[in-house]
């Protein structure tokens, strides 16, 4: 069992920069791929990030490259997303995600053992 808690939400203007963090607990942190998917209110839940469990890998999506940053310190259980350069389309609701580790650079919904609860953005224009 692995329970992921995320904070770091909140308000910001366009332009406005946020750092993102998921504590884990439970089952070894480190053994885990992470990522962080996002839910607009009346959308399907998207793929933002992922990590591989050493940390040497990264994928971010296409929607958020050059301006969002996926990193993980294993030592603190603590997964991050650096968010910059904010746009009023990154609002949404931001979930942490553990899955188990395999050889594909991106993460799907689908594939996830463990959900955080999210954490609320809000980009204001």
């Amino acid at each position: 069992q692995v329970q992921l808690v995320e904070s770091g939400g909140g308000l910001v203007q366009a332009g406005g920069s946020l750092r993102l963090s998921c504590a884990a607990t439970g089952r070894i942190f480190s053994s885990w791929k992470m990522g962080w998917f996002r839910q607009c209110s009346g959308k399907e839940r998207e793929f933002v990030a992922a990590i591989s469990w050493t940390g040497g890998s990264t994928y971010v999506a296409d929607s958020v490259k050059g301006r969002f940053t996926i990193s993980r310190d294993n030592a603190q259980n603590t997964l991050y997303l650096q968010m910059n350069s904010l746009k009023p389309e990154d609002t949404a609701v931001y979930y942490c995600a553990a899955a188990i580790p395999d050889s594909i650079a991106t993460m799907a919904s689908s594939g996830v053992n463990y959900w955080g609860k999210g954490t609320l953005v809000t980009v204001s224009s």
